[in-house]
């Protein structure tokens, strides 16, 4: 199965966006998850999406957390995307209607 991937969305002298890129990569180094920094604002998609509302970190695409999270949390919602992964797969697996 593919490995989750960790979408940080940051921006540079930021503290709260560094301490966040801290406990992502070592989460992502425990449980193996893929990780992108991407910079708020280098990316005018983004800079409307989130503005200053950084740090956000993405799970898979999905919006997961803003501005600061824990270790134990970011272990949770990984474990949930990788339950969902799975089913994902089952129900294509299966042909299943979602």
């Amino acid at each position: 199965m593919e490995e989750p991937v960790l979408t940080l969305i940051t921006r540079h002298e930021c503290h709260l966006c560094e301490e966040m890129e801290e406990v992502v990569r070592r989460v992502a180094e425990r449980l193996p998850a893929r990780v992108e920094v991407r910079d708020v604002d280098a990316d005018e998609d983004l800079r409307r999406s989130y503005g200053e509302q950084v740090p956000v970190l993405l799970i898979d695409g999905r919006k997961a957390f803003k501005y600061r999270l824990t270790a134990a949390q970011l272990e949770g919602r990984l474990q949930a995307a990788r339950r969902r992964r799975r089913l994902a797969g089952l129900r294509r697996l299966l042909s299943l209607p979602r």
